[in-house]
């Protein structure tokens, strides 16, 4: 009875644990992402459900019958397989793979879901992959890892195109993302295994819910901090680290704010369209973040607003600043040349030096007067 009632209430805390975040994101968004994700919960729940009826009737607690547990167990491997396709979907969706925006595939794709479904049909008539005997004692079939098998192949394919993405330099801009789902099946994997070998051991439930919290904790970051074109920081996050190193009394680094604007960017969205405007100023956020890469100290990188940019960086000195610049120009050339659009992408740049006693809004200011010159500059030299 004591290790009903422990089993009893870790999956009921997880059952309440996914069950808010399955609440909150219902009311946040209705993307279709996020609809996936709302239905891996669903199946989530399901999941925990039948794992927690099945363990209260085999332990005493509950009235237990041949056909309920056979029942509970036909559940608890059919969610397994729901909940493994739509975190594959979601995940999908996550990297903007092309295969999600077509209906057709989406549907194919879950052709594995309906292989589970159709041997979990046959099972109950001939026990293959689980049975219950008469006494009510359940029982692994000679091919019960197929369950497994055909579920588990969904989250670890996404997962390995995650992590091959994270390697990519055309998905720089998805890194963190990237490496959130590369990292997301291995604490929920890592227990269900140990479950399958000692499977008194209550682990895969409280693991999943776990890993389903960070994902949705990753999901408010991106909300609350991340501007949702570039991916970049916004200005409430460019704020809070600014104020962050004024009020480290141990940082006493010097610090550098970088304002960077796209040059003649209304004549990109005038001549080509909004969505080659969007395109070239992801393209900015991408160089940003490659010039950044080999810096001695990390920067921050912000979306200022329209095609403004603002870096927030420690360096040793301003001929480190300086080197910045023009691997900023080199990368964006790279980049826009690799995308081959019929226009030329540049931009300029200013800087200025932070002390502890600026305010930001100064600092931006002053790094803004050297950006018009080095606007009035270009502007010139084209003439």
């Amino acid at each position: 009875m004591t290790y009903a009632i422990m089993y009893l209430e870790i999956n009921l805390i997880a059952v309440i644990l996914v069950g808010i975040i399955r609440y909150k994101t219902g009311g946040i968004s209705k993307m279709v992402a996020q609809r996936n994700f709302a239905m891996a919960i669903d199946a989530q729940m399901v999941f925990f459900l039948s794992d927690t009826l099945y363990v209260m009737m085999v332990e005493g607690v509950l009235p237990k019958s041949r056909g309920l547990i056979l029942m509970a167990k036909e559940f608890y491997f059919f969610s397994t397989a729901l909940m493994c396709f739509f975190w594959f979907i979601y995940f999908e969706y996550m990297q903007e793979s092309p295969f999600v925006k077509n209906r057709k595939s989406v549907f194919l794709s879950s052709f594995l879901v309906w292989i589970v479904w159709i041997l979990l049909s046959v099972n109950i008539f001939n026990g293959m992959l689980f049975y219950v005997d008469e006494e009510g004692v359940y029982h692994r079939g000679p091919f019960f890892i197929t369950l497994y098998l055909l579920s588990y192949v969904y989250v670890f394919f996404t997962c390995i195109r995650a992590l091959i993405g994270i390697f990519q330099k055309s998905k720089i801009n998805k890194r963190r993302l990237l490496i959130l789902l590369a990292l997301f099946p291995i604490a929920p994997a890592g227990a269900g295994i140990i479950q399958f070998i000692y499977p008194r051991l209550p682990l895969a439930c409280a693991a999943l819910s776990l890993a389903t919290l960070l994902m949705y904790l990753n999901w408010l970051d991106e909300m609350i901090s991340l501007d949702p074109l570039t991916k970049l920081n916004n200005r409430k996050q460019l704020n809070y680290q600014y104020n962050q190193w004024i009020n480290n009394n141990d940082d006493n680094s010097e610090k550098y704010l970088v304002i960077i604007d796209a040059n003649k960017f209304k004549g990109i969205n005038d001549t080509y369209g909004h969505v080659e405007g969007d395109a070239a100023l992801i393209r900015i956020a991408d160089a940003l973040r490659l010039a950044c890469r080999n810096l001695s100290r990390r920067a921050s990188i912000t979306r200022f607003g329209g095609d403004e940019f603002v870096i927030l960086l420690s360096a040793e000195n301003e001929s480190e600043v300086k080197k910045l610049k023009s691997v900023i120009a080199i990368k964006l050339k790279e980049l826009n040349d690799a995308a081959q659009v019929p226009y030329e992408l540049t931009v300029s740049i200013g800087v200025a030096q932070a002390d502890k006693k600026t305010p930001l809004k100064l600092l931006i200011e002053n790094a803004d007067r050297k950006l018009y010159e080095a606007k009035k500059k270009v502007k010139y030299n084209r003439n």
